[in-house]
C-alpha cells in the first residue's frame, strides 16, 4: 500500500483538541517540544486513540509518559479486556534519538501487525508552528 503524504497538526501545550477528519487508522509522529498538564496528556491520548491511532512514535519531552498515557488510554477503551488484534495501538518512545530517526523509523520500520496503516499524522505540541520545518525533514528522510 501506498504511503500518503504526512499531515501535520499543530497544537498549542492544554489547547482545545480538535476532531480529526478524514482520518481512519493511522500511524502518530508526536513531537512534545512543550510541558502540558498531566490531565491534558491522558485527555489527548484517550482522542487520539479513539481518533485511530494504532502506531504512535513519541519523541520531546516527557516521551515515556506520553507512551504509557497511550498504552493506558488503549486498555481503557477496552475496560482493560483483550483487545482485538486490529485495534491494538503500538508505541514507542524515542527519548535518545534524532527526529530524523524517528521520521526514518516511521517511514521504514513502523509496521502495524494486523493492518497496513498508509495515512501518516503528525502532531506537534509547542509554543511556535513548525509545519514547514518538520514537513521538510521528513521528506529528506
Amino acid at each position: 500500500m501506498q504511503e500518503k503524504p504526512v499531515k501535520y497538526l499543530y497544537l498549542q501545550p492544554d489547547a482545545a483538541l480538535p476532531e480529526l477528519a478524514g482520518l481512519q487508522r493511522f500511524k502518530l509522529i508526536l513531537i512534545v517540544e512543550s510541558e502540558v498538564s498531566q490531565m491534558w496528556m491522558w485527555e489527548a491520548s484517550r482522542w487520539l486513540v479513539l481518533s485511530g491511532c494504532r502506531y504512535m512514535l513519541a519523541w520531546g519531552k516527557e516521551c515515556g509518559a506520553w507512551q504509557e498515557a497511550v498504552d493506558e488510554a488503549n486498555l481503557e477503551r477496552f475496560d482493560y479486556g483483550e483487545i482485538p488484534e486490529e485495534d491494538v495501538v503500538m508505541t514507542t518512545s524515542h527519548e535518545d534519538d534524532d527526529l530524523e530517526e524517528v521520521f526514518w523509523f516511521a517511514k521504514n520500520r513502523a509496521k502495524h501487525p494486523a493492518q497496513d496503516l498508509a495515512e501518516t499524522l503528525m502532531v506537534h505540541i509547542g509554543e511556535t508552528d513548525k509545519r514547514t520545518e518538520f514537513e521538510d525533514l521528513y521528506k529528506s528522510t
